[in-house]
């Protein structure tokens, strides 16, 4: 019963995101809401960046219902959390809109994301504890410090892979249902309330981002924006700290001796790695590489993963697919290791870690492949080894589409 309850919290999330986005696009082409195209944007026309207020509507009327709603009664027991949960997406949003219609400063975003990050906080959503042996972090302030470095590491990570039709969108959905998994079967199995709120928010998050992907699907026609992107980030960072460190997973029965004591130690800790590491990988790589030619870590360019795969000649549906399969791989493969024995996930996880890499790399093989044709083509016979007064041939097709192809980026 309680899976269906919150599949109809999720489905209310993703009726009021898909209409809401319908408007919003709507309202935003009769009245010219959007911004001019960038140097780095991968799209070619002009599209709308306010999706990301569709899904923070959607979000809210799936919180209004719940709370009507008794079996989710625990959660709306300490309003403090579900307020400034609120309060901090309200104040993300605003920035994030401001920033899709006006392009702010860098440091106004980053200043409104610790704002927003310390109010969620502030309100008692923070790690207190690391999962490894239950050890309490040393102060209150130490555990507010990292709360709200984590929120918004999380946050400019999913930010920075917002680049192609979809992508954060098809992600999250992925990340949220295993990570909704994970929070709800330790829920039955713990026998403890204290997951709703984590399962809620995950619940909340797929259903928005179902609502709003067909309209963000490739090619889009209405992008979520910063206020979209940053609030899958938050809502993301505020489900994973609901439940780091707070349950025990050892409660679930492992499949063998070796799990049984690598679940409870590292899963906790692992999952929420799991569901963010294409993001976060992105996000450390931009680090370093703008900090390393001495510019900021968040200036803009295009040298984000996606805009790798579509150097490399992949098309922008099969980027995109690409980042989910990396995603489904590996948070899936860790989940799994709360159900199966740790050799057969592992061979599971190589197995989906060998054949993403063939596939990502499937285009430079392709490349490759035509040279030796060409030069036995190219081989003249003796009757032509005459000196020739014709011009020199033009490049080849592939030489050509290498060199013409656009350099646009979102």
């Amino acid at each position: 019963m309680r899976i269906v309850l919150y599949g109809g919290v999720a489905l209310v999330a993703a009726v009021v995101t898909f209409a809401l986005a319908v408007v919003i696009h709507r309202l935003s082409i009769r009245y010219r809401l959007y911004p001019t195209i960038r140097d780095r944007d991968v799209h070619t026309r002009p599209t709308p960046r306010l999706g990301g207020v569709a899904m923070f509507i959607g979000m809210v009327g799936a919180f209004a219902v719940a709370s009507r709603i008794d079996a989710f009664g625990i959660v709306f027991a300490e309003p403090g959390k579900v307020l400034g949960l609120f309060g901090a997406a309200s104040i993300i949003v605003l920035i994030g809109v401001a920033d899709d219609l006006w392009d702010l400063d860098w440091l106004a975003k980053l200043a409104g994301q610790i704002l927003a990050a310390g109010l969620l906080a502030w309100q008692g959503v923070q790690i207190s504890t690391l999962p490894i042996g239950g050890q309490t972090i040393v102060s209150p302030y130490v555990s507010l410090i990292i709360t709200v470095f984590a929120i918004v590491l999380v946050m400019n990570a999913i930010n920075f892979i917002d680049g192609l039709d979809g992508l954060v969108v098809g992600v999250a959905i992925i990340s949220n249902t295993v990570f909704f998994v994970y929070t709800y079967v330790l829920q039955l199995r713990a026998q403890t309330d204290y997951f709703n709120l984590a399962s809620l928010i995950s619940a909340v998050l797929v259903g928005a981002c179902i609502g709003f992907l067909p309209l963000n699907f490739h090619p889009a026609r209405l992008f979520m924006g910063d206020a979209g992107a940053l609030l899958v980030g938050l809502l993301m960072a505020a489900s994973a700290i609901s439940v780091t460190g707070q349950v025990d997973p050892g409660v679930i029965s492992q499949p063998d001796r070796f799990t049984a004591y690598f679940v409870p130690a590292f899963i906790p800790i692992l999952l929420p790695f799991a569901i963010l590491v294409i993001p976060l990988l992105d996000f450390g790589l931009a680090m370093v590489r703008r900090i390393g030619a001495g510019k900021s870590p968040f200036s803009a360019d295009r040298q984000h993963l996606h805009h790798r795969l579509l150097d490399m000649g992949h098309t922008h549906l099969h980027a995109v697919l690409i980042f989910y399969g990396w995603t489904l791989v590996i948070a899936v493969g860790v989940l799994g290791y709360m159900f199966l024995p740790f050799t057969v996930t592992t061979i599971l996880i190589a197995a989906g870690l060998v054949a993403c890499t063939i596939v990502t790399l499937a285009p430079m093989r392709r490349r490759k492949s035509p040279e030796p044709v060409e030069q036995v083509a190219v081989t003249p016979s003796p009757a032509a080894a005459a000196p020739s007064t014709s011009p020199s041939p033009s490049p080849s097709p592939s030489h050509e589409a290498v060199a013409t192809r656009t350099e646009a980026g979102r």
